[in-house]
């Protein structure tokens, strides 16, 4: 049985069959999360009799997902076996797409990374030939991963903007025919494949494996070419009524008439982002600002990237002078959430939040400035750990939960 069965079921199954899968997913959770288990743990965790566990048991020992770990010391009589998870039995395909690369990474049942591959070189396009590039390269990944693709459980692609996650449908990229995305990338890959929005992918993999510890209320602030943030509530990863929650750099709040990617005037990343960054570094530059980077490079030749190295490697003057009047900017309108939500944690994450305190800093100072100190008292205000694999971390976990829960 392919485990990709446990992700998405045939319409026609029985109802008996059904429930047989579902349990199968219990006690693969159950192994995965909680460690090794005898057959009697095992039948009364799941309330099945012991005939079916065992023989469920042993269609999962056959498949090469369960294996048995020894025996249970006991005083006496026949000892029960202990039973735990193959961590290489099944693999999960993360896939993060920014405007200008991919992260991909492939991930056993353990969340381990088997194989990481990095900020490959890729031009994100609303073009067809930019998405056949996109599973090429993808495909290329899985090729040279040596990990067979009938193992691969299945794939999450996130990508930036309007993603209806349960559909499949992407409204920013791609959107070329009423098919989702998902089925399209699917066919080429012929693997199960998933859509999620990068921001919440992003906050999710803090949440299961970066500085989010004991915290439930978190939102994750992506501060990279645009705006966005990811939300988790009591634990969960918050989706909203048609799943578009955490547009946060399509706020309107300036009057500039600077017009948006989205098309509307004024919005937060406007003025508050990569892009605007970007702009107001070359803009200073053409007004007779001086920088390490015009020695090199001609001003239309310059980017975001090149802007953000300059801070981190050489503390340019006026590249830091910007990014601190983004932060200042940033922190104001942080406040505003922090007002609304009261969250436990802010986790500061995307490309810009890898200057480190010349950006968190001045966010810091206008939080203080402008929240109101009785609900930011208690807010914490933290750098992602994971830096650009966060967004892989998160994908892997999605679909980890696609296959534990129901």
């Amino acid at each position: 049985m392919s485990l990709s069965i446990l992700l998405d079921y045939p319409d026609d199954i029985s109802l008996s069959a059904l429930k047989m899968i579902k349990l199968k997913k219990s006690i693969i959770k159950r192994l995965t999360l909680n460690g090794e288990a005898i057959i009697a743990e095992l039948c009364k965790e799941t309330d099945f009799s012991i005939p079916t566990v065992t023989k469920i048991i042993g269609e999962l020992i056959e498949e090469g997902i369960v294996y048995e770990t020894g025996k249970v010391g006991t005083s006496g009589g026949r000892r029960p076996s202990r039973f735990g998870i193959n961590p290489n039995a099944c693999y999960y395909l993360g896939v993060e797409i920014t405007r200008i690369s991919i992260t991909m990474g492939i991930q056993n049942f353990d969340n381990k990374f088997v194989k990481l591959s990095e900020k490959m070189v890729y031009k994100l396009e609303n073009t067809q030939e930019s998405l056949f590039s996109l599973c090429d390269i993808i495909n290329e990944f899985v090729d040279s991963s040596e990990v067979p693709r009938d193992k691969i459980i299945g794939a999450c692609i996130n990508l930036v903007g309007r993603i209806n996650s349960h559909k499949g449908f992407s409204y920013n990229y791609f959107y070329f025919e009423d098919k989702p995305l998902s089925e399209i990338i699917e066919s080429r890959l012929n693997i199960k494949t998933f859509l999620e929005n990068d921001t919440r992918a992003m906050a999710y993999g803090e949440y299961n494996c970066g500085v989010i510890e004991n915290e439930k209320d978190v939102i994750f602030v992506n501060i990279g070419w645009g705006v966005g943030i990811g939300i988790i509530c009591n634990g969960k990863l918050y989706y909203g009524k048609s799943g578009y929650s955490g547009e946060f750099g399509h706020w309107p709040v300036f009057e500039n008439e600077i017009i948006c990617d989205c098309g509307k005037k004024g919005c937060l990343e406007t003025e508050i982002s990569g892009q605007a960054m970007e702009k107001e570094f070359k803009k200073a530059i053409g007004n007779g600002s001086t920088s390490n980077i015009s020695q090199y490079k001609a001003i239309d030749d310059i980017s975001m990237d090149d802007i953000l190295k300059a801070i981190k490697e050489n503390e340019d003057p006026l590249a830091i002078e910007i990014i601190e009047e983004i932060g200042r900017k940033m922190g104001r309108y942080i406040s505003m959430l922090i007002n609304i939500f009261n969250p436990e944690l802010v986790v500061l994450g995307g490309s810009l939040s890898e200057t480190g305190p010349f950006l968190s800093l001045p966010i810091k100072t206008s939080i203080n400035k402008y929240s109101i100190n009785l609900v930011s008292l208690d807010v914490e205000i933290k750098n992602s750990s994971l830096g650009s694999t966060v967004g892989v971390v998160g994908a892997c976990y999605i679909l980890r939960d696609k296959l534990f829960n129901d």
